[in-house]
């Protein structure tokens, strides 16, 4: 059983028992319970059940594992002649969570 879910414009395929790695969703903390409700398609065993975009009845249920921050991606531009450096870091802030069940659409 698998199932496409939407996270901040991106799709993910997950599993129940599944951890994982996606953007920060405002508001939880590591232990909260949280519900994703945007699914796309769920496979289970010979049936599948797209929706057009969202299955209404669908919901995948997971635990919020850890929040953090990716490493830091360094940016950097130059003319050259001109005496023109700019160094610019960013971190990225993620959540592992971890899918305890998929609810059938």
């Amino acid at each position: 059983m698998y199932a496409v879910i939407e996270i901040g414009g991106k799709q993910y395929r997950v599993t129940p028992g599944e951890s994982l790695v996606h953007e920060l969703i405002p508001g939880h903390a590591p232990g909260d319970k949280i519900n994703f409700d945007r699914v796309l398609l769920v496979k289970n065993g010979d049936g599948v059940k797209v929706g057009r975009p969202y299955l209404p009845s669908a919901q995948v249920v997971g635990e919020v594992q850890e929040v953090g921050r990716l490493p830091k991606v360094v940016v950097q531009r130059f003319r050259p002649k001109k005496g023109y450096r700019r160094k610019k870091g960013y971190r990225q802030p993620y959540m592992r969570t971890k899918i305890l069940s998929i609810g059938k659409g």
